[in-house]
């Protein structure tokens, strides 16, 4: 038995499918299989049932996965301590936040950390929630700030605030009054790829009113987004505070969506795989401190947690 035999052993058991434990651990399916195989060999039991939906754990199984999460914390935590008893007690955090986050609040967040965390290397790594989440599973980020991280046995969530998405579009007169739903599903929209939070939450509203989106642009940049609303080619949901600089020029409109309101929550997660890390706690109050700057902004649309 290993370290990297329990963290694939992890993976299968908390995604429930072989398949895409795979893909979370870039591996082979086949060279996953093998070293679940030789894990149940060298501990003398079956650990997992495999059935149509995908696999479970036995007993057996269970009660590693409880063990397994206990070693792996451990060795994190002695690795960490470790390299901190050899590098002035440094601790590395790399943290993944999203592009629009990371333009409104990414430096505030690096210089807050800096300020209160002398101790603490941040880096930070920029990619669309979902894949984010992707990345924090991988094992290369300890935390993720993103949108509406699924509820995993293997992550650890911290809600940190809820927003109300809006309506961009071209200026559209001195009174931008709030819009209904089933008013913005008549316009031709840019969203992003299907699995982004957004994308998500709008298609779910539009289900849940018998609905369609009409997508006229499916782009992955914000940038591209706006530029296209800018260009008069289509509208498009997003975050306000990705669209603010552009609204207070007079060169974007956004209002308020209702009936109902779209709305987001902000996580700050880790994966119960790692850590725990020295400095979590401080952590946390640095990016709860950093944004400050995008509740303000949000004023009305921002629901703090």
């Amino acid at each position: 038995m290993n370290l990297r035999q329990l963290k694939y052993f992890l993976s299968v058991v908390d995604t429930g499918n072989m398949t895409r434990a795979a893909e979370h651990l870039n591996v082979a399916q086949t060279a996953l299989g093998m070293q679940i195989k030789q894990l149940e060999e060298s501990l003398g039991v079956t650990l997992l049932v495999r059935h149509s939906r995908g696999v479970e754990p036995t007993k057996a199984g269970s009660l590693l996965r409880e063990r397994a999460l206990e070693i792996l914390k451990l060795v994190e935590q002695t690795r960490n301590d470790v390299a901190g008893g050899t590098s002035g007690n440094t601790e590395t955090i790399r943290l993944g936040i999203t592009p629009a986050l990371m333009l409104i609040v990414g430096t505030e967040i690096v210089l807050t950390a800096r300020e209160r965390l002398p101790q603490v290397s941040l880096s930070l790594v920029e990619a669309m929630s979902h894949v984010l989440a992707e990345t924090l599973t991988r094992g290369e980020a300890d935390f993720i700030l993103c949108y509406d991280v699924p509820d995993l046995p293997q992550f650890s969530r911290i809600p940190i605030l809820q927003d109300d998405l809006v309506l961009v579009t071209l200026p559209q007169g001195p009174m931008r009054r709030p819009i209904s739903f089933s008013e913005v599903l008549n316009h031709k929209l840019a969203m992003p790829e299907e699995g982004d939070t957004v994308r998500t939450a709008v298609a779910k509203a539009a289900r849940d009113m018998k609905r369609e989106l009409s997508i006229a642009y499916e782009v992955r940049s914000i940038s591209a987004m706006k530029n296209l609303v800018s260009r008069g080619a289509a509208a498009s949901v997003l975050p306000y505070f990705s669209v603010i600089d552009e609204v207070r020029d007079g060169k974007l409109d956004a209002r308020q969506i209702v009936e109902p309101s779209i709305r987001r929550t902000l996580y700050l997660t880790t994966s119960q795989q790692r850590g725990p890390f020295r400095n979590t706690e401080g952590l946390i109050s640095a990016i709860r401190s950093s944004l400050s700057i995008v509740t303000d902004a949000l004023g009305p649309l921002a629901h703090p947690v």
